[in-house]
Order: structure tokens, then sequence, then C-alpha cells
């Protein structure tokens, strides 16, 4: 029996990881999935049987990440990774001129310095930094909506989305001799629990500045796109079309708004600023 080509994906216990993972292991292929948690890796290989084997990290772990990296070697037996998708990632939420310093380095560190990590460690399975193999593996990079266009008081995500978007663009060139594609998954809106954690967001620190009302709305706002967001089994396609098409897009974008995504593409900027701080209450009376 031929063996399944194996994918790692990091940051799997829930949302879109979870997703990808669903749809792989539906489609033949073996996923090494990151999560930081025993249990999350019991709940995750219980569900998914053998054809997921967890790997227990977190991306701003060097060491942990390269000694999983050792592990997945030792499984492939020589084989090539078919891919790595860089998923794992938080979302800090704050207006940046009172944003606590150590959030903003810790939402630098996950999203971006999270993504260099494993990259480093997983690259030369997919066929990268060495003699050029057969079939080499793909990198797929999971950005957003907010990789174009950035909302208020997202600053520090969509700094690190607009980011993963210049190291995807500077990566895929760089991996052109080892024919290894970097592709870029933008969602929109997704039904994951990152949008809950907006519900817990302290936006009580900031309520002596003129942010207040607009964060209150803001925070109203992101519950409600939560709930009408796509499942994650959707970005999970679009990922795997990322991983086996012949000739894949350098960029997908998945949003359950096509329209608003074409609106805040396309919109000058100028524009776009007059839309949002008239909802958000942020233009002068």
């Amino acid at each position: 029996m031929a063996r399944a080509k194996s994918v790692v994906i990091t940051g799997v216990s829930t949302g879109i990881g979870w997703g990808a993972v669903k749809v792989l292991v539906g489609k033949g292929f073996h996923v090494f999935g990151s999560v930081r948690k025993q249990a999350d890796a019991d709940r995750l290989k219980a569900e998914f049987g053998d054809a997921f084997t967890p790997l227990i990290f977190d991306v701003t772990d060097a060491p942990a990440v390269a000694a999983a990296a050792k592990q997945v070697e030792a499984a492939l037996s020589g084989a090539t990774l078919a891919g790595l998708v860089n998923n794992a990632g938080i979302a800090v939420a704050g207006p940046l001129l009172y944003l606590p310093l150590d959030e903003w380095k810790t939402q630098l560190d996950v999203n971006l310095t999270g993504v260099v990590i494993a990259t480093q460690a997983f690259a030369p399975l997919l066929g990268a930094g060495g003699p050029r193999v057969p079939n080499p593996g793909r990198i797929v990079n999971i950005s957003s909506v907010g990789g174009r266009n950035a909302n208020p008081f997202m600053g520090p995500y969509c700094t690190t989305k607009f980011g993963l978007e210049g190291l995807s663009e500077s990566l895929r060139r760089e991996l052109l001799p080892f024919g290894v594609d970097v592709v870029v998954v933008a969602p929109g809106a997704v039904a994951t629990p990152i949008w809950d954690k907006a519900d817990e967001t302290d936006t009580a620190r900031y309520a002596n500045t003129a942010y207040a009302p607009a964060l209150e709305r803001l925070r109203q706002y992101m519950l409600s796109v939560g709930k009408s967001g796509l499942p994650p089994e959707r970005i999970g396609e679009a990922i795997a079309t990322a991983l086996t098409a012949p000739k894949p897009k350098t960029r997908y974008v998945v949003s359950p708004s096509p329209l608003q995504v074409l609106m805040t593409e396309v919109l000058p900027k100028r524009n776009l600023d007059r839309v949002i701080g008239k909802r958000l209450g942020l233009l002068p009376e």
C-alpha cells in the first residue's frame, strides 16, 4: 500500500487548524498537528485515529519545535513532507496608543516569529535547502482578510497578518531554487473560538480614553460576525486546494462576504477610512 502523503499543521486544537485536519484526513493525508496541551493531543487522537499524530509544542519555543521536526523526520523514514501549514496564531486587540507593550510583543512572537521558527524547522523535510527532490512539498501560511485591510483596535493582529503576507512573498521567491511553493490562505470571518474571546476582552482599562464607545461597538460587531462566520472546514478545503492544485494561486481569499472583501480591496483608502470611522463613531461630530 502506498504511503499517505504527510503534512504538518500548527495550532490544530480548535478552529481553522481542526477544520484543516478534518478535511485533509478525509482526503487521505496523514496529519502531524501541533497542540500545546496533552489533553488536546489525546482528544484529537481519539477523533482522527491513526491518520493523526499529535505534536506538542508552542510555536515560540524553538527547541520544542526542532524536537518535533526530528520526530516527524523519523516517522517519514526518508519520504518528503507534502506540506507545512502555518496556522497557529492569536489575536490581540486594543488601541495602539495605550496597548501594553508585553501584549504587543506576544502578538508578534506568536504570529510572526512562530512562523519563522516552524518554517526553519520543517522546511528541510519539504525539500528546501538541499539538492532538489522529485516532489517537493508546499508551505501554506494562514493570513486573513485583515492582512490587506486593517480595522482600528485590531492593529497588533493586522500588523502580523500584513507582515505574514510580506514574509510569504519573500519566502516564495527565496524557495524557487528548491521548487517549494508558498501559498497564502486569507480567511474572512470563521466560526471559531477566537471570536468568543472578544467577549472576554477587557475594554474597561480604556474606559477613560476617547476610544471607549468605539471599542464597545467593535466588540459587539466582532461577536456578531463570529456567529455568522464560515465553518472551519471551508478554510480546510481551501488549504487542501493550496496543497494539491497543480498550479495553485499565490493567495486564496475565503470569506462569507465577497462583496465586503472587494470593497476593502478596491475602495480608496480615504473613503474606507470614512466608512469605518462613521460605523464606529470615530469621526468628529
